[in-house]
């Protein structure tokens, strides 16, 4: 399969590229960065469908890593500086159809499990939002001995029976077209995120301010769409989830219209011990004013399982 360099919009002034690492990966290159002590016990940070990893705050970042941890985010391949395939993107109804995907989520999965290897980190504390929680139960499936607790928002088990969007934001999702240029591209995150975001706590500038970096890094959409095509591929893991030993917290925004809340629940009732905390006027997005809260949410599991404190596992 052919890949190419990330597809750069323009010159790339949004970020700190002197922070950007590379890891050779499966035959790509995924971009990473890191914050705080690497001696410390590790959270990987897996972010979701076509959303780059600055999407993960830099305060929350700070504030996991001024706790005591190796923090760690990435770009997962197709988005942002990692490598981006040089494939057509699938037609949504071959995607509907799951016929041959580009890429499986296992591949992505074992995109972050390679990134693990190329920093020397032999497990780690893994967080998973929207796909990037697919992304996490699948890692936590295939290599449970290199993962020391889930923290798992706003997605789901892969059941179409669960966690599905209503269906005006299915026609939102189907009907986008590419944005010609910057401006266009932020405005159009505002649209979408109006429909998925978090009614209570919508912050139009801080989206569009999220939406012009993205843009800048890497605008890509035809890659958001081969993303697409892997999550729609995905199987259904309840069954398997029984089988998730290690710690789990499962987080969803009870107004959440593109992965309904069902998608958390079926998660903490499928792995044994889980727990659910339901977050009231939150919707599909990390909204500046839960930050911290989702930040504590996070540490008291970790810092239990770091601590050695029994929990509902022990």
């Amino acid at each position: 399969m052919t890949t190419t360099e990330p597809a750069s919009s323009q010159a790339d002034n949004s970020d700190d590229r002197s922070r950007i690492r590379y890891a050779p990966v499966n035959g790509i290159d995924v971009a990473y960065e890191t914050f705080g002590d690497p001696t410390r016990p590790a959270i990987l940070l897996v972010m979701g469908l076509g959303t780059q990893m600055i999407a993960w705050p830099d305060d929350m970042c700070a504030l996991l890593a001024d706790a005591g941890h190796h923090v760690i985010r990435f770009d997962n391949r197709d988005v942002g500086l990692s490598t981006h395939f040089d494939v057509p993107a699938p037609s949504l109804r071959d995607m509907l159809l799951r016929r041959d995907p580009p890429y499986t989520v296992h591949d992505m999965a074992h995109d972050a499990l390679g990134l693990l290897d190329h920093l020397e980190v032999r497990n780690a504390h893994v967080v998973g939002a929207s796909m990037g929680g697919f992304i996490s139960q699948t890692l936590a499936l295939a290599q449970p001995e290199r993962i020391l607790s889930l923290s798992l928002v706003m997605t789901s088990t892969g059941s179409r029976r669960v966690g599905q969007a209503s269906p005006k934001v299915l026609h939102r999702m189907a009907t986008r077209t590419p944005a010609p240029t910057r401006e266009a591209a932020a405005e159009e995150s505002v649209q979408t995120y109006r429909l998925i975001g978090s009614p209570a706590h919508l912050d139009e500038d801080l989206v569009r301010d999220l939406a012009g970096r993205a843009y800048d890094r890497a605008y890509d959409p035809a890659g958001t769409q081969r993303q697409l095509a892997a999550i729609l591929a995905q199987p259904n893991r309840t069954r398997d989830l029984r089988r998730i030993a290690v710690p789990t917290l499962v987080v969803h925004g009870l107004d959440d219209p593109l992965v309904a809340p069902t998608g958390g629940l079926a998660i903490a009732k499928a792995i044994p011990g889980a727990t659910f905390i339901g977050h009231s006027g939150m919707g599909h997005d990390l909204p500046r004013t839960l930050w911290r809260t989702l930040a504590a949410d996070i540490l008291s599991l970790v810092d239990r399982v770091d601590l050695g404190t029994p929990g509902p596992h022990a």
